[in-house]
């Protein structure tokens, strides 16, 4: 990891007071019937979240993360009858997003064990009805880990491990809503354009967004693209260290097809990104770029790394590194790029590459997701979150949506 020496970032500078009363603790009966701030260029002003179309720059390439939350969390028992909550957030084996949920009989994920304390060994299990049938699902812990655990999942019947979320598992809300899964959820935590399981947490700039919106954007000249990256529940973790320079970011994968970086590259300098991951993903790919630049290979096996961006060359631009992409994966006669990204967007001195404007809701205090929003709009971050604070919006997940314009 680079070393930060040149400055610190001071996360009590990216606090302000969030009342228990401002987070939406449900969605609205309607998708699009949100609020939406608009910051332009260091104005603020209040529309309609379908007012979007007359509010952006006019052919704009809107690029959503199609991604789709998975039932991650499993209510399991010891045999001596201990309640355990296991909420799976990564496969590791297989370790591949497609095959991990096509698997039968067994896998290995990355989870967060909730009483832990009470699994000291043996297994934990489930047991359920299927097809007519009693099932049952049983777990082991592999290893000794931190704040994860490497779990090994087997079960007796006839279904992939995706068939098995789906029937056993919940969809895992944010813990600061501070309730249980309830049966909107299932719906309303999920974009309309979701596609492919893989993450626990929702792209919720993208629940705004509903069919009849994107078909009037359609209409009215503005095109859509989507990338996959998969949220994982790092998304939540506060930075907890004084100096945020020093916090160290979870790892999330992502893929974009050939077909996009192709539309990417010819509407290069009107892109707006929908949400963060969208940002995280888009902006990453500038790194793989200059990697293929410098050593002839975007090196997939390694994860672009937390500082990795901001040692690129200012003069290296999204439209280059574009272009180096497409033509790597079509000399290579490869049709998408997967990779995995820590890339942390902060206020000092980050250069936006390939993202021009970006829709996204009202983040936590002295969260990463907030420092990314700083490092686009500067200090006026505080007059956005005073604005949004004082005119009755409703914050994170399920809160109104922003849209800044520069």
């Amino acid at each position: 990891m680079r070393a930060m020496t040149e400055r610190s970032i001071y996360i009590d500078d990216f606090n302000y007071d969030l009342p228990e009363e401002r987070i939406a603790k449900f969605p609205l009966a309607e998708r699009s019937a949100s609020k939406l701030l608009v910051w332009h260029n260091g104005t603020i002003s209040e529309r309609r979240f379908t007012d979007l179309e007359e509010v952006l720059p006019a052919g704009q390439l809107l690029v959503f993360n199609n991604t789709k939350v998975i039932r991650a969390r499993i209510i399991m028992h010891k045999p001596s009858g201990a309640r355990i909550e296991v909420f799976c957030l990564e496969p590791l084996s297989p370790a591949d997003y497609d095959r991990a949920f096509a698997v039968e009989q067994t896998c290995e994920w990355s989870c967060i064990v909730g009483n832990l304390k009470k699994w000291k060994e043996g297994y934990v299990e489930i047991n359920f009805e299927y097809n007519g049938h009693s099932e049952w699902l049983r777990a082991w812990r592999l290893d000794e880990g931190g704040r994860e655990q490497r779990i090994r999942f087997e079960w007796s019947a006839s279904m992939t491990f995706g068939q098995l979320l789906e029937h056993l598992g919940k969809i895992p809300i944010p813990p600061y809503l501070n309730r249980d899964t309830e049966q909107i959820d299932y719906t309303r935590y999920q974009t309309v354009y979701s596609k492919f399981e893989g993450s626990v947490a929702a792209p919720t700039a993208g629940l705004h967004f509903t069919p009849e919106l994107i078909a009037s954007m359609h209409e009215h000249g503005f095109d859509f693209e989507e990338v996959t990256l998969h949220v994982g529940a790092g998304t939540f973790l506060p930075v907890k260290e004084e100096d945020a320079t020093r916090h160290s970011m979870h790892t999330e994968h992502f893929e974009v097809r050939l077909s996009t970086l192709r539309r990417l590259h010819a509407k290069w300098d009107a892109i707006t990104a929908v949400g963060t991951t969208s940002v995280r993903t888009l902006e990453s790919l500038s790194a793989l770029a200059w990697r293929i630049r410098q050593n002839g290979d975007p090196d997939l096996e390694h994860t672009v790394g937390q500082w990795e961006l901001y040692d690129i060359p200012s003069d290296f631009s999204g439209k280059e590194a574009l272009e180096i992409l497409i033509e790597y994966l079509e000399t290579h006669n490869l049709d998408r790029i997967k990779a995995a990204t820590q890339i942390m967007i902060t206020p000092l001195n980050y250069q936006f590459r390939i993202v021009r404007n970006i829709v996204t809701n009202f983040h936590q205090p002295k969260s990463t997701l907030l420092l990314l929003v700083s490092a686009y709009v500067g200090s006026e971050w505080r007059q956005i979150y005073d604005y949004a604070l004082s005119h009755d919006f409703r914050f994170l997940s399920y809160g109104d949506s922003s849209v800044l314009i520069r």
